[in-house]
């Protein structure tokens, strides 16, 4: 996907919430975190990542090994790419309910390993934060998957990312956030098949377990790449 591209359709991905996050650790991190192999010759450290990229998570469907799939959901009869567009998130309140989502939601989900989001706060200008966990150098975000067949029979794998209420520290900032899982819940959203169960894990992770600051709009552009971006801007320290 083109430059120009994200340069256009970024910032209506940046008013979504999760519309960009972190992945900066070693193929070795998360090989070790996860229990499945990493090569580096398909994983690259991203402290970017956006949608419209392949990028890993762990399926159901194949718990044991990295998947590279596009971040951008395609249902499996859309005939358009560019819904994928628009579908990057989904509430995962009414998961059950949308009949976009409630497929995969029982059949498709897999885990988005990260160690660290991106959310705008509104004003008169847009002001980004970096969100992370303050003991897990590595955490598992929820997502739904699909796999499409076009009219060549080439398939395409995609995914989104899941959402909840916020919690007190994303509140100031933004009005979701992704749902993000502990280790006991991970296994749970990709294992389980009882719905009930499944929709119990829908909620904000703990506030006093996580962390998050200021940092600059260099992170505003998807061609903006490396540690810099997580710098605190200015001299800004811990949001709360």
């Amino acid at each position: 996907m083109s430059s120009l591209f994200f340069n256009i359709f970024m910032p209506q991905f940046s008013k979504k919430m999760c519309g960009r996050y972190q992945l900066s650790v070693t193929g070795k991190q998360i090989s070790e975190r996860y229990n499945v192999e990493v090569y580096d010759e398909m994983y690259s450290p991203s402290y970017n990542c956006a949608p419209y990229q392949y990028l890993p998570v762990i399926t159901n469907e194949n718990q044991g090994k990295i998947s590279f799939m596009r971040w951008g959901l395609l249902p499996s009869w859309s005939e358009n790419n560019k819904s994928a567009i628009k579908l990057i998130n989904a509430r995962g309140e009414t998961l059950g309910e949308k009949p976009l989502f409630k497929q995969a939601f029982e059949k498709r989900r897999c885990i988005i390993p990260a160690n660290g989001f991106y959310e705008w706060k509104r004003g008169k200008y847009r002001t980004p934060y970096r969100f992370y966990l303050k003991n897990e150098k590595i955490f598992s975000i929820a997502g739904i998957w699909e796999r499409r067949k076009n009219r060549n029979g080439d398939i395409s794998e995609t995914f989104l990312i899941i959402t909840t209420a916020p919690n007190e520290l994303i509140k100031p900032v933004h009005n979701r956030m992704p749902l993000i899982l502990n280790r006991e819940a991970e296994k749970i959203w990709v294992s389980e098949k009882d719905t009930i169960i499944l929709k119990e894990l829908i909620k904000p992770y703990p506030a006093n377990e996580m962390s998050g600051y200021e940092i600059s709009n260099r992170i505003n552009s998807v061609r903006s790449e490396g540690e810099v971006l997580i710098k605190p801007a200015g001299e800004q320290g811990k949001l709360f």
